[in-house]
């Protein structure tokens, strides 16, 4: 997975450390250069010196071939607008922004960037953030009837077509992140490895929507 980091402080650097030992392309970004001796001397992945809202230095962070990237700066501002940035000029596939402000962070949620709050901020849980292997809830819809969730193609799904994730009524995919690209589904769409696929589902479908997937 190629991910990018904004921001060398503690999560930032303990981050890079963590998804470069389990063999990630890590590309870690902050405008303080001394900020990187945070890092291992033989830390393997990329180190930028800019500010991360800067679309040159995205640019530089090859952040349209980016299948990651989390903004974990000392700003909520800097945060937000990399995640905004991120998600709706670059359709990058995961987006984690660190915000302090809880009602900030609930608005940013429901436009579909993950947020790690002060109490919740930590190695372990943005590294449970990037992994898809677990339905993870987008957005509610009219009292939590409806859900919008996504999930990375399992294993028993590649090569099986979004017809099979459909219940009429019930399940629908709607929008499948590929390479970079997000696009809308035909029911005879080929689900790939590696796709992170958006779904709307009945909240009270939600078991059968988890056997579909195999993840019971």
């Amino acid at each position: 997975m190629r991910v990018i980091i904004v921001g060398c402080g503690k999560l930032g650097s303990g981050l890079a450390k963590a998804l470069t030992r389990k063999g990630n392309q890590v590309t870690i970004i902050d405008k303080d250069p001394n900020a990187f001796e945070l890092l291992d001397k033989d830390f393997q992945g990329t180190k930028i010196v800019g500010v991360g809202f800067d679309r040159d230095i995205l640019e530089q962070a090859n952040i349209r071939r980016a299948d990651a990237i989390i903004s974990c700066s000392k700003s909520d501002e800097a945060n937000a607008l990399i995640g905004k940035l991120a998600r709706d000029i670059y359709h990058v596939p995961r987006v984690i922004s660190r915000l302090y402000d809880p009602r900030r962070a609930e608005i940013y949620r429901s436009l579909g960037i993950q947020t790690l709050s002060t109490t919740t901020w930590g190695v372990e849980r943005a590294m449970e953030m990037l992994s898809y292997e677990k339905l993870d809830s987008v957005l509610s819809i009219g009292d939590s009837q409806v859900e919008i969730v996504r999930v990375e193609t399992p294993a028993l799904l590649v090569d099986r077509t979004v017809n099979e994730l459909t219940v009429y009524g019930e399940i629908r995919v709607f929008a499948i992140s590929r390479n970079n690209k997000v696009f809308l589904p035909s029911q005879g769409t080929v689900l790939h490895r590696n796709d992170v696929i958006y779904i709307a589902v009945l909240a009270s479908s939600t078991d059968r929507l988890k056997a579909l997937l195999g993840l019971n």
